[in-house]
């Protein structure tokens, strides 16, 4: 089952959305210099707020369930952390960042005491509040970094984070900023952890490779899976040696994942409808998909006979631009909307075509779903 939603008729593309701590009001940026903020009332979607700061697109959103604070970046090389005021609006703070390209991804920590942005400028910002001053500043992550960082998430245990990037890598690096935090416990990871100390570095270079989309660590830390512009999923294991296990697909490429169970997780991406995957240890399964839309057939006539009276008499119908699945372009950010890593009951996607979906995730993984022929 899948709940759609939509928010207002001028709304073409999402970006990427975040979810308040309950799961009532949602950020979403469409797909320009402004961040929405959205109030659920019954089936309907009430615009509270305009977040307009930003001079160029915005590129990464991320709402801390805990401290009620939004950090947004964007293109235009800024990072904000908004606060809420007694009278609802969300007040700006600026982010120093320091760096000289676009920021295009953004995540606060575990804890929320701290965020990492990563940008064109080929590094990592750490941003930290500094009482002293009173403001946001950031500590870098620069080598072994040579092109622009695509994704990240953080490790469970707030100091360990991982990062995608367009060289085909992705690393895990020590975020440890000793001003804020105690010194962390040995992970399987590593256990020297300064501030960008390169724990463990994988190549995507394999069967063609591509630009890593998205990375995430599992809820237990221990693994850490990513998504490429090759259409396979890895899978990296810090109890096993770091062993990487890799699953070549026969879809379009994927432009997120995220874990849902232990075993589990999703990812969605050019094909428009997101997909399950297990993995037992040794090797990644296909679990089935979550849309299970049909597209009909007119009058009993075979997709065939209308493909071959399209060509002869070189015409076109309306119909041939409607997708199969509920999405009609690409999802480009998956949410936990109900539970988290450990265990998910519902996630939301938005994507290209402005829609933002929320599924069910139990009836699909007590079914086992159906396959996965698209």
């Amino acid at each position: 089952m899948a709940e759609r939603h939509t928010f207002g008729g001028s709304l073409t593309s999402i970006t990427c959305h975040a979810w308040n701590k309950d799961r009532t009001q949602i950020a979403l940026s469409p797909n320009n210099n402004e961040i929405h903020i959205y109030k659920r009332e019954g089936n309907d979607w009430k615009l509270t707020d305009v977040l307009n700061q930003h001079d160029l697109r915005v590129m990464g959103i991320d709402w801390g369930k805990n401290t009620n604070r939004i950090v947004t970046c964007a293109a235009d090389r800024n990072a904000y952390v908004w606060t809420q005021g007694d009278d609802g609006k969300w007040k700006p703070t600026l982010v120093l960042l320091r760096i000289n390209r676009a920021a295009t991804c953004v995540s606060w920590s575990p804890l929320e005491n701290k965020f990492a942005v990563g940008s064109g400028a080929r590094l990592i910002s750490v941003c930290y509040f500094e009482s002293e001053n009173d403001w946001w500043v950031s500590k870098h992550i620069k080598k072994p970094i040579r092109s622009t960082i695509t994704c990240l998430d953080w490790h469970p245990n707030n100091c360990l984070l991982a990062a995608g990037s367009t060289d085909y890598k992705v690393r895990v690096f020590s975020a440890y900023v000793k001003d804020i935090e105690d010194q962390p416990q040995p992970t399987p990871w590593g256990s020297r952890m300064p501030l960008g100390n390169l724990m463990a570095e994988f190549k995507n270079t394999n069967a063609g490779g591509g630009w890593i989309h998205a990375v995430s660590f599992s809820a237990d830390g221990n693994r850490v899976c990513w998504v490429g512009h090759d259409s396979a999923i890895n899978i990296a294991d810090a109890t096993n040696g770091n062993n990487v296990v890799r699953l070549k697909t026969e879809f379009l490429p994927f432009l997120t994942c995220d874990w849902i169970s232990i075993n589990s997780l999703v990812v969605a991406g050019h094909t428009c409808v997101p997909l399950i995957y297990t993995f037992d240890g040794s090797k990644i399964a296909q679990g089935g998909k979550l849309d299970q839309s049909q597209k009909k057939t007119a009058g009993g006539i075979s997709a065939r006979q209308i493909f071959t009276s399209l060509d002869r008499n070189a015409r076109t119908e309306s119909s041939d631009t409607i997708l199969e699945s509920i999405h009609q372009n690409a999802i480009t950010c998956v949410r936990h909307y109900d539970g988290d890593k450990t265990s998910c009951k519902k996630i939301s996607t938005s994507g290209i075509d402005g829609q933002m979906i929320i599924w069910d995730l139990t009836s699909a993984l007590n079914n086992k779903m159906q396959g996965l022929k698209l």
